[in-house]
């Protein structure tokens, strides 16, 4: 490992102690390694505003991290436990191609706020991604639910209940996930706060432009406070974990209403093969393992924000217990956009089995409709209630789950499902 940034000429390092301190942290920060670069472009480029590096020395330093940042992506420079961490190894970088130059670059600046900007900056690409993933779930549902609406048993506890469609089946996710296009967005912006210049939480002993860092770096808003940029990390992470998981929880109960219409019990639905495995002794049988696995989902990315909070019960000020949040901050998001990105093709391919959901519909299913009608006609609703409960065996006598629906006139229901309303919000977010 290259010499620590931190090694002083008393101090020993051990090698036992130091692969327990720097733990998986180079590895991690090749996820957020162009991040840290982008920030490094902007500081240097600040400290040239205020005379700290000469403009020369500047242009010297911006050229050598655009080329490692080339280097990085062809895989001709690789983050390795040559380095304690990421922003070592573009520091060791720079003093090796640009001698003082490059040991210029860390002047009023920890590494505290290098690896706040840089997981500022990948959260909110992250935080995009997740926004466009809730948003094509949400246009492969209504595509679905303006495409077609077969009568599909409404269920509550788990037990026959009233007439539904496939068409409120679809449009009900599609909401959902709209919504959680719009937590993914606010979350965004509530994070779109520029650290970089706040040092060890405490500023530094220089005129720093961190307006100007603030924009170059594309923030919505300077993050004021030293102090602050400290106690937000972490609770950043949790907000932006907390929006992944209000997508993952609305598919929790797509993949758990899948799960159960894809048994031979139900027979509703039959996915594509891709989303199917096969049992390694039972010739027969084709397990919906991407479906279970989706519904898995949910709980490791909860679990990555739990692992964080329980982090967070420190004291002002940095401390080390937080480097442990980039693991937690890494899995959560790439499992949870892994999952998503399945979601779309899956719900537009898969297939509904119209007799079976028809043949799943039984009388009594209607006998809500009886209740209403007679309350509608005059008939106090409870006393209408009980003559629809005594007779409810032959409650769909002359009905048919189409003309349920179309008498299903409230906003939202069977023949007034808001399609176009709830297209008008997407295209918005999407706009």
């Amino acid at each position: 490992m290259a010499q620590p940034l931190w090694q002083k000429a008393d101090s020993k390092v051990d090698a036992r102690i130091m692969k327990f301190l720097a733990g998986a942290d180079v590895v991690l920060d090749r996820e957020f390694f162009l991040h840290d670069i982008q920030a490094s472009q902007a500081h240097v480029q600040g400290l040239a505003r205020i005379g700290v590096v000469s403009h020369d020395e500047a242009a010297a330093i911006a050229r050598e991290l655009n080329v490692l940042a080339d280097d990085f992506r062809s895989g001709s420079f690789v983050l390795d436990d040559r380095f304690e961490d990421g922003h070592s190894a573009i520091e060791a970088r720079l003093t090796e191609r640009l001698g003082d130059a490059g040991r210029r670059v860390h002047t009023g600046r920890s590494r505290n706020d290098q690896i706040l900007v840089a997981t500022r900056l990948w959260l909110k690409d992250q935080l995009a991604h997740l926004a466009a993933l809730d948003i094509a779930i949400a246009r492969t549902c209504l595509d679905r639910a303006a495409a077609e609406s077969l009568p599909l048993p409404g269920y509550t506890h788990l037990q026959r209940a009233v007439v539904s469609s496939t068409a409120m089946w679809f449009a009900g996710f599609a909401e959902g996930f709209i919504d959680n296009a719009v937590r993914a967005r606010a979350t965004a912006d509530w994070i779109d706060a520029n650290p970089l210049g706040t040092a060890a939480g405490y500023g530094v002993n220089l005129p720093l432009d961190r307006q100007y860092t603030t924009a170059a770096l594309g923030f919505g808003r300077m993050q004021v406070s030293p102090i602050y940029a400290q106690l937000s990390r972490g609770k950043f992470e949790m907000a932006a974990l907390e929006a992944m998981t209000s997508a993952l929880l609305d598919l929790r109960r797509l993949a758990w209403d899948l799960s159960l219409f894809t048994t031979a019990e139900f027979d509703f639905v039959s996915l594509p093969a891709e989303y199917t495995t096969g049992s390694s002794i039972m010739p027969n049988k084709r397990n919906p393992d991407v479906v279970e696995l989706l519904r898995a989902s949910y709980a490791t990315v909860a679990a990555a924000r739990t692992e964080i909070e329980q982090l967070l019960s420190l004291p002002s000020g940095y401390q080390r217990d937080l480097q442990f949040s980039k693991g937690s901050l890494f899995h959560g998001f790439t499992h949870g956009l892994s999952a998503l990105e399945l979601v779309p093709d899956m719900l537009a391919r898969m297939t509904w089995k119209a007799e079976r959901m028809r043949a799943a519909i039984e009388p009594a299913m209607y006998a809500t409709d009886v209740a209403i009608e007679q309350a509608a006609a005059g008939v106090p609703f409870r006393d209408a209630y009980r003559a629809a409960a005594e007779t409810a065996a032959s409650a769909g006598e002359g009905r048919s789950p189409e003309s349920s629906l179309a008498a299903r006139v409230s906003p939202g229901a069977g023949h007034a499902l808001g399609l176009d309303e709830l297209r008008a919000r997407l295209d918005a977010l999407a706009g």
